[in-house]
């Protein structure tokens, strides 16, 4: 099973799949607060299963009783990133910095529902046509979609 990875910046919540760097699920909030992370878990988890480990930091809204609550019932194991242990989850910490230069840095949103959507289509970018290097220049969707072995880059 897959190991997901987390992360809230600025009330973008994301859930990654680690292996592949695919974006499974997003949301957007005005707030801090857990409803938006749920919701996105949630929807990951609809669409994906349940993985064998998830992998947080240790923000108010993933030590949560409502957050947690949907892990443990779904039989999750729950790792969360030591405090300003920012490696821990690198590989959602790289993803952060892509979509802060590549999108959010570049564009001033005038409204919360044109960032949604300026957002959602950047992620559908990252996944579907931006090739990695850590990926042997596959894009996460092929990735996630044939796990064959990546070869180490170079």
């Amino acid at each position: 099973s897959p190991i997901f990875g987390w992360r809230v910046g600025s009330s973008i919540a994301a859930v990654v799949d680690w292996f592949s760097r695919r974006v499974l699920a997003h949301r957007v909030s005005i707030t801090m607060e857990a409803d938006f992370c749920i919701e996105a878990l949630e929807e990951a988890l609809a669409k994906h299963g349940a993985p064998e480990i998830f992998n947080t930091d240790q923000g108010s809204q993933f030590t949560s009783a409502a957050f947690t609550g949907v892990l443990i019932a779904n039989e999750i194991a729950i790792s969360m990133d030591g405090k300003g242990a920012w490696r821990d989850n690198v590989f959602v910490e790289r993803i952060w910095k892509s979509v802060k230069y590549e999108e959010v840095y570049l564009h001033a949103y005038d409204s919360v529902s044109q960032a949604r959507a300026s957002l959602g289509r950047y992620l559908d970018f990252y996944n579907g046509q931006r090739p990695h290097s850590s990926l042997d220049r596959r894009t996460p969707d092929e990735a996630y979609f044939d796990p064959t072995p990546i070869l180490a880059a170079a």
